[in-house]
């Protein structure tokens, strides 16, 4: 893996040779100031997946990666914290309404399985995307098609826990539930619903969860992990504490991200460092 800068004023390409990339618009916890929330994009070839797209996630994408959210084509919400989806209705209006009848751009494509698709459509989104415009024949509003081809992933049988995986051009994706919220649950089981990500089996990121063992033992062969870190006990995310009791041949391909602002105070001698927004991680 490299580490490749953004030339500052370049507009980030969404598509390369061929290698897997990974490029973080914001590598900062859901109420940094120093850093955007934690979102970033896959690319692979000619495709791309923006994972997650928060509250911050229209000034990220300008400041670091030179782009409008009508640049965007696909797109894979972790869960439902507005960190994670906060920006989603931003994206969903801008492409019908501009990036489709303007710029004459397909429809955004999201990734999302059909339990989630309702959680996200009837709890978060329809609130503000339902009622924009009526059907011509006064009969229906907005609905989530209206705004979101789909791209359904596949139920990933005998797996230690609920995985899905889905293609997008030649990258693979798999997705893996988390133990995340509420902090009273005590596994992925009774937890509400939210997703980490591993790409082409060589690229692990976490999405948000607690401190989970038996999570990293599952993908510790990946070449390179990038781990959720909270700096105090107890909470919805991974304390650096607890990290720091995995064997040491993980920590050390292991980067950081959803870091707060006192991220320059902590001691990750032992790990790969922390996350860099605006830098590009390439997987030749």
């Amino acid at each position: 893996m490299k580490q490749v800068e953004r030339e500052p004023g370049q507009k980030l390409s969404l598509t390369n040779d061929g290698a897997l990339e990974v490029f973080f618009i914001g590598t900062g916890a859901a109420f940094a100031k120093k850093h955007f929330q934690t979102n970033f994009l896959l690319i692979k070839g000619d495709k791309h997946v923006m994972v997650d797209f928060g509250m911050t996630g229209p000034r990220a994408l300008k400041k670091n990666a030179g782009l409008e959210p009508t640049d965007i084509g696909v797109l894979l919400p972790t869960h439902s914290h507005a960190d994670h989806v906060g920006g989603i209705e931003c994206l969903a209006l801008l492409n019908r309404y501009v990036a489709q009848r303007v710029l004459k751009k397909p429809k955004l494509t999201m990734i999302i399985n059909e339990e989630y698709q309702r959680i996200l459509w009837e709890q978060t989104l329809r609130g503000g995307l339902e009622w924009n415009e009526e059907h011509q024949d006064g009969k229906r509003k907005l609905a989530f098609g209206d705004f979101f081809d789909v791209i359904r992933p596949r139920w990933k049988q005998k797996q230690p826990r609920e995985s899905w995986t889905a293609e997008v051009g030649d990258l693979h994706l798999e997705l893996m539930r988390t133990k995340h919220i509420p902090e009273q649950s005590e596994s992925w089981e009774g937890s509400f619903v939210s997703f980490g990500v591993m790409a082409d089996d060589r690229v692990f990121l976490s999405g948000d969860t607690r401190f989970d063992p038996d999570l990293v033992e599952m993908y510790r062969h990946a070449e390179t992990l990038f781990h959720d870190v909270q700096f105090f006990p107890g909470g919805v995310h991974a304390p650096l504490e607890e990290l720091k009791t995995l064997p040491d041949a993980v920590k050390k391909k292991m980067f950081l991200i959803h870091y707060a602002d006192n991220w320059l105070e902590q001691d990750v001698g032992d790990f790969a460092g922390f996350a860099r927004e605006g830098v590009r991680y390439l997987f030749d």
